[in-house]
């Protein structure tokens, strides 16, 4: 998982990272929530709700999702 140090910015993600769950295993511990799964493919981009982490699928979508 890339970092992202512009919180503004989304985080890129890709068919690796998934499935997409918030907070992301290299968060510090001050950033850390109950970890939810977020659905990245079917907008292409997903928001977490405890932390307004957003998020942006690139590259393919891995066979069998659309």
């Amino acid at each position: 998982m890339p970092e992202n140090k512009d919180k503004s910015q989304p985080i890129a993600v890709s068919a690796h990272d998934l499935p997409l769950y918030c907070p992301q295993p290299d968060a510090p511990l001050w950033a850390r929530h109950p970890r939810v799964f977020l659905d990245v493919l079917t907008e292409g981009k997903a928001v977490c709700p405890y932390c307004s982490a957003q998020y942006e699928f690139t590259g393919e979508a891995p066979k069998g999702h659309h």
